[in-house]
C-alpha cells in the first residue's frame, strides 16, 4: 500500500481505528476522519507510535452535517491530489429517534446519507487516481424493504430496525454505484464485518450492551475484510458484490432490486443537493 492514498471514516474507535492501523502498517497513507478533533489527534499519535508510519492526518468531520461533508471533502482536496481507497466506515445506531444536524432522521443521515454524499464529492478524484476502490460498511443486519412511505420512520420507530434499514440501503447503493462506474477503474464492494465489540450498543441500556460486547469479537477481527478489500491484488476488479470473511456472499432477494436502487438514488440526490 505504500504510495496509496486511503480515507476512512469513523477510525478513532472499533473496526475503523484496527483497520486504519491495518493500512497504516501495509506503508498507505491514511487520513482518519473524525468529530472529535482532540480524539482525532490522539488516535493520530498513537496509530504512528504503534505503526512507525508518520503518513497518517486526521480531518474534522460532522457526518449528521451535510456542510460538515462538503467543508470536510474540500479541505481533504485541497490537501491531497489523489485518493485510492475510500472506506465509509462510520455507523451508528440511535435507541431513540432524533435528527441530524439537517433535520434528517440521524440513522439514515449518517449511516446512509453520509456516505453517499462524500462518496459523491470525491468520486471524481477517485476516477484520476484509478485504480482506485471505494468499501462501503454494511451489516449482516440489513432489513427491508425501503420504507419510501417513511424514510425517516417519523412513525414506528425501532433502533434496530432502522438500522438494518440504513444498511439495506448501502447494499443496494453500492450495487448500481458498482454498475455507474464501470470502465472507469474505480470498484465499490461492501462488507459485513461481523459483530464486533465497538461503541454501536452504548445507547442500547446496560443489559444489552454487555450482551452485545459477550457475543462480539475484537475490533481487530471485523477490521481483517476491509483491509484485505482495500489491499489485496487478487480483488481489484472484483466489484458491485457483499463480502464476509474475505469472500463474496449471497445476501437477500431485496439488495438485488435495482429498480428500488434507482429509485433510492433519486430521492438520495435530492436529500443531499447534488
Amino acid at each position: 500500500m505504500k504510495g496509496k492514498i486511503v480515507l476512512i471514516t469513523g477510525a478513532t474507535s472499533g473496526i475503523g481505528k484496527q483497520t486504519a492501523q491495518g493500512l497504516a502498517m501495509l506503508g498507505a497513507t491514511v487520513v482518519i476522519i473524525t468529530r472529535d478533533e482532540q480524539r482525532g489527534e490522539q488516535t493520530r499519535q498513537e496509530l504512528i507510535q504503534t505503526t512507525k508510519n508518520t503518513n497518517i492526518d486526521v480531518l474534522f468531520c460532522d457526518l449528521a452535517s451535510f456542510v460538515s461533508i462538503r467543508d470536510c471533502c474540500r479541505e481533504f482536496l485541497t490537501k491531497y491530489h489523489e485518493l485510492h481507497v475510500l472506506i465509509n466506515n462510520a455507523g451508528i445506531v440511535d435507541y431513540h429517534r432524533r435528527e441530524s444536524k439537517d433535520g434528517i432522521e440521524n440513522t439514515f443521515a449518517v449511516n446512509y446519507l453520509a456516505p453517499f454524499l462524500m462518496t459523491d464529492l470525491l468520486l471524481e478524484v477517485l476516477k484520476k487516481s484509478a485504480p482506485a476502490r471505494i468499501i462501503n460498511l454494511t451489516s449482516g443486519l440489513h432489513s427491508g424493504p425501503i420504507h419510501f412511505n417513511d424514510l425517516e420512520f417519523k412513525h414506528g420507530f425501532s433502533g434496530m430496525k432502522v438500522y438494518g434499514h440504513s444498511k439495506l440501503a448501502i447494499i443496494l447503493f453500492t450495487r448500481l454505484l458498482a454498475e455507474k462506474l464501470k470502465g472507469t477503474g474505480v470498484t465499490v464492494n461492501c462488507v459485513n464485518p461481523g459483530m464486533s465489540a465497538t461503541n454501536l450498543g452504548r445507547d442500547a441500556g446496560w443489559f444489552s450492551e454487555k450482551f452485545f460486547k459477550l457475543l462480539a469479537k475484537a475490533p481487530s477481527i471485523g477490521a481483517q475484510t476491509p483491509i484485505y478489500l482495500a489491499s489485496a491484488s487478487e480483488i481489484e476488479t472484483i466489484t458491485g458484490e457483499y463480502f464476509e470473511k474475505k469472500s463474496v456472499k449471497k445476501t437477500k432477494t431485496e439488495t438485488y432490486d435495482m429498480i428500488t436502487a434507482k429509485k433510492l438514488w433519486d430521492i438520495s440526490e435530492k436529500y443531499v443537493g447534488v
